[in-house]
């Protein structure tokens, strides 16, 4: 098979291209308006191209060009022979030899310059295939694009393995889930006003004060609104599921599962209970707070 691929190595991929339109203003403003791109010297009667232009100057749109030579799709057919059947384009290279300025008209050759030997990566194993193209105004070289893409067969997914998700703990929250972990639900308490706030924030959102302290909850509690999860699927889950929003005894609200009854038995004002799970997966122990329903058994 490698020798197969290696014969297409210096075949031409085009030959006399020719660029579509020459180069001109409009496009020039186009492509500096989508970069963001105000260099005067794109600009004005003595104006160039952006040298990133290169390639541009050389796509033949939705109708292709009529240099094209059929080695390259001959060198993707026998990939897609071998069970290469997906692509990627990995990376490019440019070097510009002389500016491009408008009413400049391009003409081009590109190459299969190069067939890796066959490669492993993470996506799949596969070939790496170089084309080269020469672009050219007049006859002299104005610039070289190489582009390179990876042919590949797709490697195997592995089975999804259920790990919950790992909730992001900062210095603002830090406090919350050490608490869980001793399963206990803390609530902070500004020392400022008094006012109970969750989730834990750096300051009081009632009266700005940067102090605090916190009081546990009971765990008593209600459901205050809930929804019914049937898609996205998630690997560690395993819908449908009722993730409630429940108001504590003591006023503030958390979001978190709804267990101990069916999904579609789960009410607004149905009465629940905190409930500290401990899930154990390949990524260490984690401890979450759910809230139980009083009667029936898990969702």
């Amino acid at each position: 098979m490698g020798a197969r691929l290696k014969a297409y190595e210096g075949c031409a991929a085009a030959v006399a291209g020719v660029g579509k339109d020459p180069v001109n203003a409009p496009m020039i403003r186009h492509w500096c308006e989508a970069m963001g791109d105000t260099n005067p010297a794109y600009t004005g009667p003595d104006a160039i191209a952006p040298p990133t232009m290169l390639q541009a100057w050389t796509m033949g749109g939705l109708s292709g060009h009529a240099g094209r030579t059929g080695a390259y799709d001959e060198l993707l057919a026998l990939l897609d022979e071998a069970g290469c059947t997906s692509v990627v384009a990995t990376d490019c290279e440019q070097e510009y030899l002389r500016p491009l300025r408008p009413g400049d008209q391009v003409t081009f050759d590109a190459v299969i310059e190069s067939v890796s030997d066959r490669k492993t990566t993470k996506l799949g194993t596969g070939y790496f295939v170089t084309t080269r193209m020469d672009v050219r105004v007049g006859g002299e070289v104005a610039g070289t694009h190489r582009f390179r893409i990876l042919k590949y067969a797709p490697a195997r997914k592995r089975a999804a393995r259920g790990r919950r998700p790992r909730p992001v703990v900062n210095r603002d929250n830090a406090g919350f889930w050490e608490g869980v972990g001793r399963h206990r639900l803390l609530i902070q308490r500004c020392t400022g006003c008094g006012t109970l706030r969750h989730p834990w924030l750096p300051g009081c959102n009632a009266c700005g004060c940067l102090e605090w302290d916190t009081v546990e909850a009971s765990g008593e509690g209600t459901v205050y609104s809930y929804v019914v999860m049937h898609h996205p699927p998630f690997p560690a889950f395993e819908p449908p599921y009722a993730v409630g929003l429940i108001e504590l005894a003591e006023g503030v609200r958390m979001v978190s599962n709804v267990v101990g009854v069916p999904y579609d038995k789960v009410r607004i004002g149905l009465p629940v209970r905190v409930e500290f799970r401990r899930y154990e997966d390949d990524d260490g122990t984690l401890v979450l707070p759910v809230f139980r329903a009083g009667e029936g058994g898990d969702a």
